[in-house]
C-alpha cells in the first residue's frame, strides 16, 4: 500500500495544532501513543505534550514514529494537501466518513490549541483515537477519508 506523507513547511506564527503531523515538523510535540491492533489502533493521550525530540522519537524503536506516537505541530496551512485555504480537508473528510470511536471526550491536553477541535469540535475528537499517522494497513473506510490523492482526482474530473 502506498504510504501518505506530505512536504514540510513552516508554519505561520501562532498556527493551531495539526494533530496528524510529522516529527520533524517545526515546533512538534508528542501528545499520545498508538495502542491497540494492527486492525484497531488506539491513540493514548499522554498526560502532557513532550517535545518530539530524538531522544523521545527514538523510543518507538525499529518502526517509525508516526507509527506509535501521535505527534502534533503548527498547522502549515496551504503547504499542506488537505488545507484548502481557509479549513483542513483532512478533518473533515474523517467525521464525515468515519465513525465516531470514542464514547466520551477523550482527555487531550492539545485540544485548546488543535486545528481539528477549532474547526469540527466535538465530532473531530470523537473520531481522533483511531487515526495513526504512518498506518500501513488502514481498512478502507480510513484510507478513503485521510488519502491526500482525493483532492487531486476531483480536480481532473
Amino acid at each position: 500500500m502506498k504510504r501518505l506523507s506530505l512536504p514540510l513547511c513552516s508554519p505561520a506564527k501562532d498556527a493551531p495544532l495539526c494533530p496528524s503531523s510529522q516529527p520533524e515538523m517545526p515546533g512538534a510535540v508528542v501528545f499520545g501513543v498508538i495502542d491497540g491492533t494492527i486492525e484497531r489502533p488506539h491513540v493514548t493521550h499522554l498526560v502532557q505534550p513532550l517535545p518530539a525530540t530524538d531522544e523521545v522519537l527514538s523510543l518507538s524503536g525499529p518502526v517509525m514514529p508516526t507509527e506509535v506516537f501521535r505527534i502534533a505541530a503548527p498547522c502549515v496551512g496551504t503547504g499542506c494537501k488537505h488545507f484548502d485555504g481557509s479549513n483542513c480537508r483532512l478533518v473533515t473528510r474523517i467525521v464525515d466518513q468515519l465513525p465516531a470511536v470514542a464514547e466520551v471526550l477523550p482527555p487531550c491536553t492539545i485540544r485548546p490549541s488543535c486545528r481539528w477541535w477549532q474547526q469540527e469540535g466535538k465530532a473531530a475528537c470523537m473520531r481522533c483515537p483511531q487515526i495513526v499517522t504512518h498506518n500501513y494497513f488502514p481498512d478502507a473506510a480510513v484510507f478513503g477519508a485521510c488519502d491526500p490523492n482525493v483532492y487531486e482526482a476531483s480536480h481532473s474530473e
